[in-house]
This record gives structure tokens, C-alpha cells and sequence, in this order.
């Protein structure tokens, strides 16, 4: 089964019980009226149990809407803007204009912070509600965890934020105030993180020690991921403890070492990681809930039109324009000019071109694309010819008589990009019988900043979502938060930084003995080509190659911004990867800066104290 997001009530807060000035939509599912409602109800088991899980379904709001994509994706060394991206908040966050009135960091800064208030709730609430003690414990831990990534996800973008709503550090705030506990910047980020390690280390001790097989509710593996991963982070902040690399380590291999406890484990093919209809597998921990086909329990009620709220829009952003007309020039005559998709169609999603991958991504991260599986398993490079009308209409009959007219069926390659610019013009080259009647383009011809002329690019795949009622709609699938194999590659860092760079080696190799695996192939075949992409000595493992692996692995998982600026190296890697970025990134953009509507609602007269350096 499936977690269904429900709650009880019309509004479990209203804005006057956050004491910061954030505005708010209604984000319930299923709305039970009451005449009189009171922070009384969260001294009831079902006030505890629905602020819960309005926490869970308050994720949404950060995992695939296209400002979440935006902040954590847009302007790094794997993505840059697609053609539909060239201008507004996207544009200055791929390019570094952004500034305190940028609509996408305004989401998490009005968002978490409601949420962060509910999980303040529960952990203030539950010591007085009589019920179930067990249960009362596994719902006291979700929300110490969902309370540690909320504050994760603020962190990551702005640094240090306020753990004092209004009420003292992390209690429940039901006072209307104008004050802003940010100051000394350095002690509350020495309290942001060690609330979030308190809490994870809570939730790592006392949640369910696995998950459903068929739900993602939180696990003890979730918690011992994520905990780690706050262990790394804050070893790379200002407020770092000499031990933090190696909690960091000691957390993510009591959980690689635990797996048949904790009921995770590494699929066999990269594939099927991601794969729809497979979304519950061993390997992911935890993923934001949605559900196919059932709007209402996705909060997207208007999936085809909405852009933020809740929707998942990751199966949209990536993909390039298959409606692309081929050049007139093109040496296949009966192709020059025509356009092969006439219409949308279900399992390409909807071509909105805002996110294109750099050049360094295509050509360097994933330079080995025959020994190494995972550029495949990530990215379309085949679009086959089909039509979104049914089989039989007239729409469809005209579909197939257009098609046929330039050589194809139904079924048949209609574009196909080439690893090499040498494929490509031996491919157009042919003539005859043999002449290719599809759209061939290479990567010179693919959509960057020095060649805007074609909007063709591989295709992230990853988020494929072909259970949709129509092809403009939003994904229903889940959003992966945690993945085993980001656990291998934080153990790994957390080995290189203590020393340990051998087991670091072995740790990533593991991922790398899996992505040579592909079907069909004999173990002979697999270790000879994981033979040519192992590691083979520890001096191979530094920061960047680490950095680079991350990349092969876990691409577009909403992870490369907050990767790059909390290690310190955003400005680095974007100088040598990404020429859209690199004009106007500097140092300070390694934070965002706080939101002009929390500023502009402060009575304090020197508002420019608690924004972050450089805006």
C-alpha cells in the first residue's frame, strides 16, 4: 500500500501562530470542518498523528516543484538554462543575478518554517497525550526527523537560520512577532546543526527499523543517511567539530554494514533504480509521496497547469524539444524541414526545455559511456515515432500517413543523438538502402551556450512518468530523498577526510562494480569493463573526483547545488564547467540571500544585519 496523506482539520496554524511573517495556502487533502479549533487538538493523539502528516506531505513543497528544482539543480556544473529558462528567476539563478526578491527561495523560507512549527508541536505536545506508548514515540521521532530536514533544506541555501520562532529554540510558537533570532550568525549555526543531529540521532534510535515495503514512512536507515550527511556538512562549515568526519563515517557504515537490519540494499542494474514502477525498491530509503493518477491525494489538483504548490514537475523540466523541426538542410530531403512529433506524446512528457545539461556533464562526467552504464540508464538519446491521439481516430490516421510519407511507422526511430560527432556524419553520410530516415544530430549541434540554434539535448529519464491522464500533466510518482548509494559516497568522503582513503576505494567501488553490470551481459563481460573503470589506487580519491562520482551516481536528484556550495567549491567548479555561470559567480553566492519579505517585515531599522553577505 501506498501512504495517503490525510488531515482532520481546516488549518492546523494559522499565520499569527508562526511568529515570522510568512504568507500561506491551505495545504490540506481532505478538509473535516470545526467550529472551534485550538492548539489544544495536538494534545490528542490525532492532533499528534495529523500534524505529522502535514509535515511528510509539507516535503512536497521542496522536492518537485519547479522552484525546488530550480535551487538545487539550476546553475551548477551538471545544469544550465534550456531555451525556456533564458529569462526570469531561472535565468538569475542559472547565471548568478538572483537577488532577496528571487521567487524560488522565498518557497522553503515560507514553507519549511510553517512545517518546522508542526514538528515543534508534536515534540512540545506529545509528553501530555495519552495513547499507545510505542506509537506515541515512532510519531515524537518522525517528527524530530522531518524537523532536522527542514532545517537541512534551509541551511543548505542561507546558512544560518532561526531555531527561536518567538517561543525559545525549537518550542512551539503561538506568538506574533517581528524579531529575527539570527544574530550571532556563527551560534546559531552552531545551534541550526546540532538541533538536526539531536534530532536525526533521536529518529535513528527510535523510528521503525524499516520501512513498508510499499509506503515511504520513515526508517531508522533514512535517519542514519541523513544523519550522516549533517555529520559531512557541518565538517565543512564554520562551526565544525574535529570529530565530524568521522561520526560522519561511523553513521553511514553502521548503515552499509547493516543493510539486511535495516532492509535496504543496492539493486543489481542501475536501471532499475529509478525505474517507474519501481519506486519502492530496496535502494531508496525514502522518497516525498505521490501517487499516480490520484491528484487529490498529490495536493496537484491542476496538474497540467500548476508550476509550484506540490506538484512533481521533474518528468517535464529536463526534456528537450522533440517537437523541434529538423533543418531544412537536413540530407535525408524527405525529413528537411518537417517536424516528426506533431503532438505531445504521453511517455516524452511535456517539452518545456528549462533545464539543459552542460558540456562538462555530457563530455567529461560521463566520458565513458561503454564500460560505465550509468550515462545510459540516465539519459535519452532515442525518441521513437508516436503520436499521443488514439489508435484509429482520424488524428491518429493522419499521424501515421504524415509519418509514413518521410519513411517511418509507428515504433520507428525518430531521433536519435549520437555520442560522437563522427557517428552523426557517418550516419547522414549513408545513402540508398541503407540511408537513416531519422533525425540524427550529434553533440556539436546540441543545445549550449555556444550553439543555441537547436533545443536538442539528452534527456534526463530518471523521473519518466508515462501513468499520467494526459501528456501537460505533472509526475504522480514519488521523490527520492535518499538513495544506499549516496550513503556509499558519503562513507567515502567521510574515509577520505579521516585518512582513509583505501576504504574510501573500496566503497566506490562497489558502485562502480555495479554500473558495469548491464543485462545480457556474462560476469566475464562485467569484469572486464569494471576493470577499466575502478579505482585503482588511493590517490585517486580526492574531493573532485568524489564530486565527480556523485555526479555519475546521482545526477539531477536535486543534490548538486547544496553539494557544491556546502563544500566550498561552488565558485571552482563552475568556472571550469559551466560558461554561464562562470561570468558573474563569486564566493558570496554560495549562500542565498534572505528573502526581502522577511527583511521588509521586521521593525528592527538595520534590516541589513541579518542579510547574507553580497545583497
Amino acid at each position: 500500500m501506498k501512504t495517503k496523506y490525510k488531515l482532520a482539520v481546516v488549518r492546523l496554524l494559522t499565520l499569527a501562530l508562526l511568529g515570522l511573517p510568512f504568507g500561506c495556502k491551505d495545504d490540506i487533502l481532505e478538509e473535516q470542518p470545526y467550529t472551534v479549533f485550538t492548539t489544544d487538538y495536538f494534545k490528542s493523539a490525532t492532533g499528534l498523528q495529523s500534524a505529522v502528516t502535514a509535515a511528510y506531505a509539507g516535503l512536497r513543497y521542496d522536492f518537485g516543484p519547479i522552484g525546488a528544482l530550480d535551487i538545487s539543480n539550476m546553475g551548477t556544473d551538471e545544469w544550465t538554462m534550456g531555451d525556456q529558462s533564458l529569462t526570469g528567476d531561472a535565468f538569475q539563478e542559472g547565471t548568478y543575478g538572483l537577488n532577496s526578491n528571487d521567487g524560488a527561495i522565498q518557497t522553503p523560507w515560507n514553507r519549511n518554517y510553517w512545517h518546522i512549527n508542526l514538528c515543534n508541536a508534536v515534540v512540545d505536545f506529545a509528553p501530555e497525550v495519552q495513547m499507545d506508548a510505542a506509537a506515541k514515540t515512532v510519531l515524537i521521532a518522525e517528527a524530530r526527523y522531518l524537523r532536522a530536514q527542514f532545517y537541512l533544506l534551509l541551511v543548505q541555501q542561507f546558512g544560518a537560520v532561526p531555531v527561536n520562532l518567538g517561543s525559545g529554540d525549537l518550542k512551539f510558537n503561538t506568538t506574533p512577532t517581528t524579531a529575527f533570532y539570527r544574530l550571532p550568525l556563527n551560534d546559531v549555526l552552531v545551534k541550526d546543526y546540532q538541533a538536526m543531529i539531536d534530532d536525526l540521532i533521536y529518529a535513528s534510535a527510535n523510528l521503525p527499523i524499516t520501512r513498508p515495503s510499499g509506503a515511504f514512512k520513515l526508517s531508522q536507515a533514512a535517519a542514519l543517511h541523513m544523519l550522516a550527511k549533517v555529520y559531512l556538512f557541518r565538517g565543512y562549515s564554520t562551526v565544525k567539530q574535529g570529530s565530524d568526519f568521522q561520526n560522519a563515517y561511523d553513521t553511514a557504515k553502521k548503515l552499509i554494514n547493516g543493510q539486511s537490519t535495516y532492509g535496504t540494499a543496492l539493486q543489481q542494474d542501475f536501471g532499475k533504480v529509478m525505474e517507474e514502477g519501481n519506486d519502492y525498491n530496496s535502494e531508496i530509503m525514502f522518497s516525498v509521496e505521490r501517487m499516480p493518477l490520484n491528484n487529490a491525494a498529490n495536493e496537484s489538483p491542476s496538474p497540467s497547469t500548476d508550476f509550484a504548490n506540490k506538484v512533481n514537475l521533474a518528468n517535464n523540466l529536463f526534456n528537450m524539444n522533440y517537437q523541434q523541426a529538423v533543418p531544412g538542410n537536413y540530407p535525408y530531403v524527405p525529413l528537411a524541414g518537417k517536424t516528426i512529433f506533431t503532438s505531445r506524446v504521453l511517455q516524452y512528457g511535456r517539452p518545456l526545455r528549462h533545464f539543459a545539461p552542460t558540456k562538462w556533464l555530457l563530455e567529461t562526467a560521463f566520458a565513458d559511456r561503454g564500460n560505465d552504464s550509468r550515462f545510459d540508464n540516465s539519459f535519452r538519446m532515442v525518441w521513437k515515432a508516436d503520436t499521443y491521439d488514439a489508435a484509429g481516430t482520424d488524428a491518429y490516421k493522419s499521424y501515421v500517413s504524415t509519418i509514413n510519407s518521410y519513411g517511418l511507422a509507428i515504433g520507428d526511430t525518430a531521433i536519435y543523438l549520437t555520442n560522437t560527432d563522427k557517428k552523426a556524419d557517418s550516419l547522414k553520410a549513408l545513402a540508398g538502402a541503407q540511408q537513416k530516415k531519422y533525425f540524427v544530430v550529434g553533440p556539436s549541434q546540441f543545445f549550449l551556450p555556444s550553439n543555441r540554434t537547436l533545443n536538442v539535448y539528452p534527456n534526463l529519464k530518471k523521473y519518466d512518468s508515462k501513468q499520467r491522464a494526459n501528456f501537460q500533466d505533472a509526475s504522480g510518482r514519488p521523490f527520492p530523498v535518499s538513495k544506499l548509494s549516496e550513503t556509499y559516497l558519503l562513507a567515502a568522503e567521510a574515509a577520505m577526510q579521516t585518512g582513509k582513503s583505501t576504504e574510501a576505494v573500496d566503497l566506490i567501488n562497489v558502485l562502480k562494480k555495479r554500473a558495469a553490470y548491464r543485462p545480457g551481459l556474462t560476469t566475464a563481460q562485467v569484469d572486464a569493463r569494471y576493470a577499466q573503470i575502478k579505482v585503482n589506487s588511493a590517490s585517486q580519491i580526492t574531493l573532485d573526483y568524489i564530486m565527480d562520482e556523485r555526479t555519475r551516481e546521482l545526477c539531477g536528484e536535486s543534490l548538486r547545488w547544496p553539494d557544491l556550495a556546502v563544500r566550498g567549491i561552488l565558485v571552482d567548479r563552475l568556472k571550469t564547467r559551466n560558461p554561464d555561470a562562470a561570468p558573474k559567480v563569486q564566493p558570496f553566492h554560495m549562500l542565498r540571500p534572505i528573502p526581502q519579505s522577511q527583511l521588509d517585515a521586521l521593525q528592527d531599522a538595520n534590516k541589513a544585519q541579518y542579510q547574507n553577505p553580497g545583497y
